[in-house]
């Protein structure tokens, strides 16, 4: 499967210019069977989402993510800042398939050092997406540092990772995901924005990760582009199977 990682630079609460910013990123990028967008795309991190979160009953984004998956017949991955039908406010993102239906995870660990456990509820469920033979474990930006929330029990292939990860603390994304990727015997696909808001400088480095850790494809730190990797199943079962790591993890309950 080829998989294709748009690394932006988000405009601060302006989704239309957002979407807009994306479709062009889209023309210009390798034809892929799924792409990956970055943490709340639509309109940067918000931490205060009053006015900006899209409400679950008119989200633009959504159903941007939508159309062009439809018309594009790909599948397409990120997260958004959405007002539920449970009136709350969750960073949820979606993996949409062609066909308009969509997996949908909730970030679990709220970043509180930023203020996001301040407004956002909590997510409490993993969330698998399957695609294409494929399967995907949805994980979004703080995520990252709790290895036992991303342990692969036997029931992933790829993880993927959406952020708004800060440029001071790149030594921490590129180490976190290379070892993600080593520890669970998959690929990981970390989808990073670049730029600034008015709080915080992004680190870009998107990359595409090998099971044996090693980068099949990264971006750079402060620029808008996209990277492009194939997921080869075969190879991840073949190394699985010679060097059956995960037979030997630790049994645990959340």
């Amino acid at each position: 499967m080829k998989v294709t990682v748009l690394q932006t630079d988000t405009q601060w609460a302006q989704p239309i210019s957002n979407q807009e910013d994306v479709h062009k990123l889209l023309d210009t990028a390798e034809k892929s069977e799924l792409y990956v967008l970055p943490e709340m795309w639509a309109t940067g991190f918000v931490t205060s989402p009053e006015n900006i979160a899209e409400d679950y009953t008119s989200d633009s984004s959504l159903q941007w993510m939508k159309t062009t998956a439809g018309e594009r017949q790909c599948a397409i991955c990120g997260s958004l800042s959405v007002f539920t039908h449970e009136k709350k406010y969750v960073n949820r993102q979606y993996f949409v398939l062609p066909d308009g239906s969509f997996y949908c995870y909730d970030k679990h660990h709220l970043f509180t050092y930023g203020g996001e456990d301040r407004c956002y509820s909590a997510g409490n469920k993993r969330i698998v997406a399957q695609y294409k033979g494929v399967r995907f474990l949805l994980q979004t930006c703080y995520d990252l540092r709790f290895p036992v929330w991303m342990r692969n029990t036997g029931d992933y292939d790829a993880i993927i990772l959406v952020a708004n990860w800060p440029e001071s603390r790149l030594n921490a994304w590129q180490t976190l995901t290379r070892a993600r990727a080593i520890e669970n015997q998959c690929y990981v696909i970390a989808a990073n924005r670049t730029g600034i808001d008015p709080t915080c400088q992004y680190g870009g480095s998107s990359a595409i990760i090998d099971p044996y850790g090693r980068v099949m494809a990264e971006a750079e730190t402060d620029k808008v582009q996209t990277i492009t990797a194939d997921i080869d199943m075969a190879r991840l079962q073949a190394f699985r199977e010679k060097f059956p790591v995960l037979n030997d993890r630790d049994a645990f309950e959340l």
